[in-house]
């Protein structure tokens, strides 16, 4: 299931390894030799912090990290045997895949951080669908917003029977803490 901020582990890099700069959002290659300590593994990434600063490391690359992703890591649908062919069970698979999708400095996933606003489900052709989300951001500044929306967008396109996604990210209602489920406020201590 991976693990959260306070189970630190020390890697070494085994080779060059393309990371994302947190919280900028600006990619980056950490060299072979490094040395690294893994703060986060959550939903297929690693937060990794090398000198002092935080990158997020997809799950392609835990071989660079000494490491292996973990099965449970993968695509989870939520929806029991065989693909989903129906909008009910798109939109349960969709929430799913939502909740696998974490902030890579808050080791909550977007779901119950209240980071998502809409997820709306149509079908198109056949037994084919389109989803459509609507999520903010916990602060419009925040570099990491275009990793997030990317990374909701592929992991949703994973979903069997999905064959078209638009992520968008709004403003407008502004997030607050309020809007975390009440899981991730206690998660957080704010309860």
């Amino acid at each position: 299931m991976g693990y959260r901020h306070g189970d630190i582990q020390e890697v070494t890099l085994t080779r060059d390894c393309p990371a994302v700069a947190v919280p900028w959002g600006t990619a980056t290659t950490l060299e072979a030799g490094r040395v690294g300590y893994i703060s986060q593994q959550l939903g297929g990434t690693f937060t990794v912090m090398v000198d002092g600063n935080l990158y997020r490391i997809d799950g392609r690359h835990a071989d660079a990290l000494g490491l292996e992703l973990d099965p449970s890591e993968e695509l989870s649908l939520g929806v029991g045997n065989g693909p989903p062919t129906t909008v009910e069970a798109i939109e349960k698979a969709a929430w799913a895949q939502l909740g696998t999708c974490y902030d890579p400095e808050i080791p909550i996933d977007i779901v119950n951080l209240g980071l998502v606003y809409a997820c709306e489900v149509k079908p198109v052709e056949g037994e084919k669908f389109r989803i459509d989300v609507r999520m903010t951001l916990t602060a419009a500044g925040c570099g990491m917003g275009t990793l997030l929306a990317d990374e909701a967008r592929t992991k949703l396109l994973g979903i069997p029977n999905v064959e078209d996604v638009d992520v968008e990210l709004v403003w407008d209602p502004p997030w607050s803490r309020e809007m975390m489920s009440e899981s991730a406020q206690l998660e957080m201590g704010l309860l």
